[in-house]
């Protein structure tokens, strides 16, 4: 099933993080998302002004709260920096994958 068909899903006591395998399994499903320190998922977007990189911030927001599941934001002039991971593993998990799909579908 495609990761925008996903729901994220709290994570159970026990939830292991992503092992480097299941990392470069889910990069396959992502466009230009970098796998930081083995641990995070971020992704730089652009835009033309600091208005719209506000509009999609409020747009990342929204779906976060959606999805239970919530990024750290960076918003500066024309610019939104995502980094996405799961805080109760210290890594990634099919959440941080899923999530980081559907803000690419803003």
């Amino acid at each position: 099933m495609s990761l925008i068909n996903k729901k994220c899903v709290p994570c159970e006591k026990g939830t292991k993080a992503f092992t480097k395998e299941q990392v470069e399994e889910g990069l396959k499903q992502l466009v230009l998302w970098k796998v930081i320190d083995d641990s995070h998922l971020k992704k730089v977007y652009t835009f033309p002004d600091f208005k719209m990189a506000w509009a999609f911030v409020n747009e990342v927001a929204d779906l976060a709260e959606s999805e239970g599941h919530h990024p750290d934001i960076l918003l500066s002039w024309g610019k939104v920096v995502i980094t996405l991971f799961t805080h109760s593993v210290k890594g990634l998990t099919e959440n941080d994958f899923i999530l980081a799909a559907k803000i690419d579908q803003l």
